[in-house]
């Protein structure tokens, strides 16, 4: 039986951020979510299990309300780098998810890199 999309997304995922908790022990975690109308980013400590700082296209002082391009991928990212300077971290890894690195993706990752965050 073949796997579904799905399932396909979540064992990309799973392999992604197991690899990246190999590796990148005590660093925060910069978690990527895409979805067809928005995007969101979480800031996530994974030893205390808190999420930091985040950052969305529904947040309405980001003035992107509900566009899910580019432009907004690169508000969000400068957002939650100025919200993760503003907690004190300097230092994440970038978790893209099951999602590939381009488009928005690398659009978030390119507009924190930018604002000052270490990826």
């Amino acid at each position: 039986m073949a796997n579904s999309k799905r399932t396909l997304f979540l064992k990309r995922r799973m392999r992604v951020r197991n690899k990246l908790r190999a590796v990148n022990a005590g660093r925060m975690r910069l978690s990527v979510h895409r979805s067809n109308k928005n995007i969101s980013v979480q800031l996530i400590d994974d030893v205390k299990g808190l999420t930091l700082a985040s950052a969305s296209t529904l947040e309405k002082d980001l003035g992107v309300v509900g566009q899910n391009n580019i432009e907004a991928a690169k508000k969000v990212g400068t957002a939650i780098a100025e919200r993760a300077k503003a907690a004190g971290v300097d230092t994440a890894y970038f978790d893209r998810g099951g999602f590939l690195f381009h488009g928005k993706v690398k659009a978030v990752a390119d507009a924190a890199r930018e604002a000052g965050l270490k990826i």
